[in-house]
Order: structure tokens, then sequence, then C-alpha cells
């Protein structure tokens, strides 16, 4: 199932205090983007962070799940509603 446009695009604007945050397509799915650079995806309408340490400092004791079949772990973000954590990444840390 392909992720819509309607959440990605909500995960966007609920990400813009980080930076310029953008989307672009891929394989069906979402890459979301901060200032230019890849810091995520979007795939079966579920939001995925790179694995880092800020992000693991950050969010506690993260939740690691693969966006698709043979990927790499990333952070799964399961709350898209709360801005306070996208704004207490920040610039340093989410892009």
């Amino acid at each position: 199932m392909a992720s819509q446009l309607d959440y990605v695009q909500y995960v966007a604007d609920q990400a813009a205090g980080a930076g310029v945050i953008t989307f672009r397509k891929m394989f069906g799915d979402y890459g979301i983007y901060c200032d230019g650079k890849i810091f995520g995806l979007i795939c079966d309408d579920r939001f995925f962070v790179k694995p880092t340490q800020a992000g693991a400092t950050l969010l506690g004791t993260p939740v690691l799940a693969s966006p698709y079949d043979g990927a790499k772990d990333y952070f799964l973000i399961s709350d898209v509603d709360d801005r306070d954590f996208y704004l207490g990444f920040g610039k340093s840390n989410l892009c």
C-alpha cells in the first residue's frame, strides 16, 4: 500500500519548524527532506526517521522498524501529531 499524499503533507507541515521541509515520491512512497538533506521516509502511511545518536537520546527508547522489506531499521515515529517532537530534534539533529 502506498502512502497517501495528505498524510505526507501533514507530516511535512508538522516538521516545518525544523527547517525547509520537502518530500519526493520514491518507488511508490516518499523521502522527506530538511534543507535538502533526506532525514526520513514515509512508507505505507508510517513515518520513519534515520537512526542517529541524537535521535536515540531524544526518543529515549526508540522503536526500530524496517520501512520496507530488505531495508535497514529506522526509528518509527508513531505520534506524528506531536509538533514539539520535531522542534525538539531541531535543525542540528533532524536536518
